[in-house]
């Protein structure tokens, strides 16, 4: 796992997850990435996780797939995922494929914490 695509932190019981790829559209990238979180997932017994897009420029329907993907490990196991810092024309795709009501988006870091802090109150 040492040339893993993802730089994973936990704060506060939530772990966070930022991409360092800029452009998340190779197909293997995207596999590494989904297997890498799932793991995560995997080992939590309610996990609650926020990914960070902050770096991201772009996202291949791929990587889509593999979020929700991701959301529903995520909702099998009564865990809680959180997106953020989502570039506007990446969000627009999100909004288009409907995807923005599937996932709960936030606009900052921050917002999201926030929203697991709320809930876990």
């Amino acid at each position: 796992m040492s040339d893993s695509r993802l730089r994973i932190s936990n704060i506060d019981h939530v772990t966070q997850v930022e991409f360092i790829d800029r452009n998340i559209l190779d197909e293997a990238n995207i596999q590494a990435i989904s297997d890498e979180i799932s793991g995560i997932i995997e080992q939590s017994d309610a996990p609650q996780l926020l990914i960070n897009f902050a770096n991201v420029d772009h996202l291949s329907s791929a990587a889509l797939g593999a979020l929700i993907t991701i959301n529903n490990k995520v909702n099998e196991k009564d865990g809680k995922l959180r997106l953020a810092n989502i570039d506007p024309q990446i969000f627009e795709v999100f909004v288009i494929t409907r995807l923005n009501k599937l996932f709960s988006i936030h606009e900052t870091l921050n917002d999201a914490m926030q929203e697991f802090n709320a809930a876990s109150s």
